[in-house]
């Protein structure tokens, strides 16, 4: 699998032969993210954006998860985002989405574990994605009181149908590596210790191939996807201003931290 090439950062990056591995490293949280994390995270897919060497990335977890989502202790319980992180809260799409996608590279999700939540968001958000067999997938926001990011909006549906993203986002169900296939949601499925080689062996191939004409077929799928990008975004961020003030997502936090079922009341 891929490992951490420094244990003490929340994310690491490593490049060599024009391919940038970007590895969420927090395994004992199961990769959740909290603002540490966050923030490097965009850094990291930033600097791979930005540097002509690296013409393709891929993103991946240390084992035994891709992405658990937020950190639900240090960002979910302590209430609404906007009142503790204001810059991390604007008119568009979260600043760690809005640079996976506008990463002027081809990215590809190697989903090694767990991809819920913020995690699913992610794998949702590359161009490509690959599972270990695994892997689990889950829009779980409906389970906190919460709306997904732009990636269940903007991009489940294109991938899956509208029919079956309204059903993971409605139920907040979990789904396997198998099942992800079946319904077009990750295109390959492999044996977990085959995964790092086999998203390695495809990134090869990409990077095989001429910069410009990668870039501008990056840009032309871009275009398609999220001309309604922004407006997305914000209508998110409005949302999610709102929900995280409700008893409800109080609720479904604290059904989560103590580990019962969570009783919904609509307020």
């Amino acid at each position: 699998m891929f490992e951490a090439t420094n244990t003490s950062d929340t994310v690491t990056i490593n490049v060599a032969d024009h391919i940038a591995t970007i590895c969420l490293n927090r395994p004992k949280q199961r990769n959740a993210l909290n603002w540490e994390a966050y923030d490097a995270l965009k850094s990291h897919i930033d600097q791979a954006s930005r540097d002509s060497d690296i013409r393709c990335v891929i993103i991946t977890g240390a084992d035994p998860a891709f992405c658990s989502g937020d950190d639900v202790r240090e960002i979910m319980a302590a209430g609404d985002p906007s009142e503790r992180r204001p810059h991390n809260v604007r008119p568009g799409p979260t600043p760690a989405a809005a640079a996976v996608l506008e990463c002027e590279k081809p990215v590809i999700a190697a989903v090694n574990g767990a991809a819920v939540g913020w995690g699913m968001e992610l794998a949702l958000f590359c161009d490509i994605r690959i599972a270990s067999e695994k892997a689990r997938f889950g829009e779980l926001f409906v389970k906190r009181g919460l709306v997904c990011d732009v990636g269940g909006f903007l991009c489940l549906p294109d991938i899956v149908g509208p029919s079956k993203a309204a059903e993971l986002l409605f139920t907040g169900d979990l789904i396997d590596a198998e099942e992800a296939k079946r319904i077009g949601l990750v295109g390959d499925v492999v044996k977990h210790d085959e995964l790092a080689s086999h998203a390695r062996a495809m990134a090869e191939r990409i990077a095989a191939n001429p910069p410009l004409a990668l870039r501008y077929l990056k840009e032309g799928l871009r275009r398609l996807r999220y001309d309604r990008l922004d407006d997305t975004g914000a209508w998110v961020t409005r949302s999610l201003a709102t929900l995280f003030k409700t008893e409800d997502h109080k609720e479904g936090v604290a059904s989560f931290l103590e580990k019962r079922p969570p009783v919904f009341t609509g307020r």
